[in-house]
């Protein structure tokens, strides 16, 4: 097992030395000038934009510059933001439980969902349910996230006017920041009821835009391990037993089907993240996806290069987990 993990954190380093790359090449590949943004033209005189890119470091060569740039993200030192001033892990930090919220709340949702679904399918297979459902799943999965954002608050905002269209809680509620979930946080408002009420009607479109590819995902893998668990001897063993149906399917078929679900649940975090990136500009949720977006159109590098290497390493850090449990679980991966 410390072999196999150990080839996983080898196979890490020169992901983050591309994703480094990467992430700081592109951002100079947008015509603009970060400095000049800032200031404007009209206190862009040259001596000023000299003095404001040196004190950024941006009048140095780029290798240089990228030299700098992995450096200070070695100690720590995430840089601080062109536009704002401040430290970037610091901005990163208050944004990120916003995302980190609404990711949770999608994945429960698609789970919820996806798995009785398909469980369903794959007990009634070939049957009108099981085609409608694996149809759907197939839409759901294939629909541009910023299309179906738009059409849900189309719906549901505009002409049923049953939720808010963008933000994350009324601006009338002040909610103390006790973990950064405002789920949990309004518990600790004067007004705690009306609170909630609010941030879950702000949640609630944002959560289904970005939950509907996570659950087509596991409820057609749910399906497709489900039916190669239920043509297994031990199956027909326990319905020979006398057991209840219900306590079949569920007890020994979805306890053993649930291996490779479990699998692709843990890399949808990395669906969850990238598709955050679309779902917060739509709803205008702030997230570090928005924050992102923003600091592209300000053309704001140190944001940039450091928020895609902290969101990286988030997903390569849960990918690693997922791939350590199930090597875990299937001791034959161990060796490999």
């Amino acid at each position: 097992m410390f072999r196999y993990l150990l080839k996983r954190l080898a196979e890490v380093i020169p992901t983050l030395i591309g994703i480094t790359l990467i992430s700081f090449a592109l951002i100079r590949l947008i015509p603009g000038d970060p400095v000049l943004l800032m200031i404007g033209e009209r206190g862009a005189s040259p001596e000023v934009l000299a003095e404001m890119r040196s004190a950024y470091g941006l009048d140095k060569p780029l290798p240089v510059q990228y030299g700098v740039f992995v450096g200070n993200a070695l100690k720590g030192d995430l840089g601080t933001s062109i536009t704002s001033s401040r430290p970037v892990s610091e901005e990163f930090s208050e944004r990120f439980t916003a995302t980190l919220e609404l990711g949770v709340v999608a994945l429960i949702l698609a789970i919820l969902i996806g798995l009785p679904l398909g469980v369903l399918a794959a007990v009634k297979r070939n049957s009108l349910f099981d085609y409608s459902l694996m149809t759907t799943s197939l839409i759901g999965y294939s629909m541009p996230i910023f299309w179906w954002g738009l059409i849900l608050i189309l719906i549901f905002s505009v002409q049923l006017g049953w939720t808010p269209v963008a933000g994350r809680m009324d601006v009338m509620y002040d909610v103390p920041h006790w973990t950064g979930f405002y789920l949990l946080d309004v518990w600790k408002s004067t007004e705690a009821w009306p609170a909630f009420k609010s941030a879950v009607s702000h949640l609630i479109l944002p959560a289904i835009a970005l939950g509907t590819i996570p659950l087509a995902t596991i409820a057609r893998m749910t399906r497709s391990s489900m039916l190669e668990v239920l043509g297994e001897d031990y199956m027909r063993t326990a319905r020979a037993k006398g057991l209840s149906r219900t306590r079949v399917i569920f007890l020994h078929g979805l306890r053993n089907a649930l291996v490779p679900v479990i699998t692709v649940i843990g890399l949808m975090a990395g669906t969850i993240v990238t598709g955050a990136v679309l779902t917060e500009t739509i709803f205008s949720w702030p997230g570090i996806g928005l924050w992102l977006v923003d600091s592209v159109r300000q053309r704001d590098y140190p944001v940039i290069q450091s928020g895609i290497l902290l969101i990286a390493t988030i997903i390569i850090v849960v990918n690693l987990l997922v791939d350590l449990a199930y090597a875990w679980a299937n001791p034959r991966l161990r060796g490999k």
